[in-house]
């Protein structure tokens, strides 16, 4: 806080040859950075401020409060000088206003009170110093000087805080992506051991299930032989004794019975070897690992066996698969990489109809593209989580029955092969998924996105 002067005649205001110079400009302020509006209701003071500061600085005067603050509407000034007490608005209210809507707007009050009160009043709601009048006029240009410095000090203080702040943030999504970009790559590898996985499964069960199936044939032939060559023996006369014994071994054995149950155990090993068999197949055609290259794909083939592999929960009582297969050429893709898109799809559509509903599976072809749209008449998505959906880690179901990780792996395969996916839901009516893929598309273009691709 500046010291009053003793000098209490007007003649005091000029600038004493003994007072200390000026502190220099700092450099890094501009014009705007050192306007000064000086407000006073007293005509001799306003402008005997305004005269001695306009040396240095672009200076302005108001005469109240309200004018002060319409000429603070019209263009930023860096500094006021306000008086204490003015008719109408005090300079206690003119600082209030100012912090509120111009907070870059330093403040320095004058009073001709030297009251201690009134001082720290003016300082608790933001002035940056307080000079009493009559002052020597070098003190006050020197605290209009500090009071400009301080107020760039501040300014610059408070863009490098937003710098910070914006690079920090740059920074927070950067590392969310990285996360996302590595959870990714985490599935990929998880989604790969599966898939070489499943294709060593089905490696290993092909041959012994082959051998099974195929000898299941001809043990119906060995059977139906001996049961002929027995039929011709039950027809030929034996003598008594040897007739007794045939019977009573028929009847401990349960013969009739026997064949019976002969026919039905090579019929149900038969269906076994038939269901062994087609899971080897559907695992086959699902890992795709021995067509693990870019090339033309079957897009119903790759649905009917990832539904087969889905076939307990599609095929429940309560749920109803329904396929509108129309007739589509080839498309070019990683038959592994899609089959893993129809299978996280069709798994979110059975857990929406766990409690009963249908599923319709419906493909066409619109121009060069191929459209698969997968529905389901469940409980739907809220209008907040839509925009979600396809967020890494989202997901609506309970802790540890969900990854958040299928659509987000989804939405990338889809993004690789140049295609889009968009989502319908209404809460309580159902959801419907639409894929829309390239026929024709380079492997060069698919695998430029590899790092897309989980």
């Amino acid at each position: 806080m500046s010291t009053p002067s003793p000098v209490n005649s007007p003649a005091e205001f000029e600038p004493s040859a003994a007072s200390p110079a000026a502190a220099p400009v700092v450099e890094f302020m501009n014009d705007d950075d050192k306007r000064v509006l000086v407000v006073d209701d007293e005509e001799y003071v306003r402008d005997l401020f305004a005269d001695c500061l306009r040396e240095r600085y672009p200076c302005e005067t108001a005469a109240s409060a309200d004018e002060a603050l319409a000429r603070l509407a019209e263009k930023p000034f860096a500094l006021v000088l306000s008086d204490m007490m003015m008719p109408g608005r005090s300079g206690v209210e003119l600082l209030r206003e100012i912090g509120a809507r111009h907070p870059r707007t330093a403040v320095i009050m004058a009073s001709g009170v030297d009251r201690t009160q009134r001082v720290l009043d003016a300082l608790r709601l933001g002035a940056y110093d307080y000079v009493l009048k009559p002052c020597d006029l070098d003190v006050l240009t020197t605290t209009v000087e500090r009071a400009l410095e301080r107020r760039a000090l501040l300014n610059a203080a408070r863009d490098y805080k937003a710098t910070l702040e914006r690079h920090n943030e740059e920074l927070r999504r950067s590392r969310d992506e990285l996360q996302r970009l590595q959870s990714q790559i985490v599935q990929s590898e998880k989604m790969a051991s599966l898939g070489e996985l499943a294709a060593g499964v089905a490696h290993e069960l092909n041959n012994p299930a082959g051998f099974i199936y195929g000898n299941m044939d001809i043990l119906r032939e060995c059977t139906e032989s001996v049961e002929t060559l027995l039929a011709l023996y039950g027809t030929l006369t034996l003598a008594p004794e040897d007739a007794a014994r045939v019977r009573a071994l028929k009847e401990r054995i349960g013969y009739e019975e026997t064949l019976d149950d002969l026919h039905s155990i090579v019929s149900d090993c038969r269906e076994g070897a038939e269901r062994i068999r087609d899971v080897v197949q559907n695992l086959r055609t699902f890992s795709r690992l021995d067509e693990a290259e870019f090339k033309k794909v079957d897009i119903v083939e790759g649905l009917e066996s990832t539904a087969r592999l889905l076939g307990r929960r599609l095929s429940a009582p309560n749920v109803t698969l329904v396929r509108d297969y129309g007739e589509l050429p080839p498309v070019d893709c990683f038959a592994g990489q899609l089959n893993q898109v129809w299978l996280n799809l069709l798994a979110n559509a059975a857990h929406a109809v766990a409690d009963g509903g249908e599923i319709r599976v419906s493909t066409r072809r619109e121009g060069d593209r191929v459209v698969v749209r997968i529905s389901d008449t469940g409980y739907g998505i809220a209008p907040d989580n839509l925009s979600r959906v396809f967020d890494p880690f989202f997901t609506t179901k309970p802790v540890g029955e969900g990854t958040g990780l299928g659509l987000s792996v989804t939405y990338g395969i889809v993004e690789r092969h140049g295609g889009s996916i968009e989502v319908e839901s209404r809460p309580g009516e159902g959801t419907t998924f639409t894929v829309s893929l390239p026929v024709d598309v380079r492997q060069d273009a698919a695998t430029d996105k590899e790092y897309e691709i989980v």
